[in-house]
């Protein structure tokens, strides 16, 4: 098991409940995966540094877990095949 940490950035045309969802379905797929979370924050709604699918700004989320490191290639697959969110970075500690 690993500490990992991950930064996911979420567009920021969808509603605010459905923003909930999307950080509730990243977190839940680190805990299907045999990881648990460590702390999770939301930094809100935030200025791009360059735009991104022609977006300027998008939904901050930064997530602290452990899990196995057989598991991270799977979980950066199914965050890249989510169509809400537009960057993943996800860093060992």
């Amino acid at each position: 098991m690993g500490n990992y940490e991950g930064l996911f950035i979420i567009k920021p045309d969808i509603k605010e409940e459905d923003v909930k969802g999307v950080y509730k379905a990243i977190s839940d797929s680190v805990t299907k995966n045999g990881g648990s979370i460590i702390k999770e924050d939301i930094w809100g709604k935030r200025q791009l540094a360059y735009p991104v699918k022609k977006f300027k700004e998008g939904f901050y989320y930064k997530l602290d877990f452990t899990a196995p490191t057989n598991v991270i290639v799977k979980l950066e697959e199914a965050y890249r095949l989510n169509s809400d969110i537009l960057r993943t970075m996800m860093t060992r500690r």
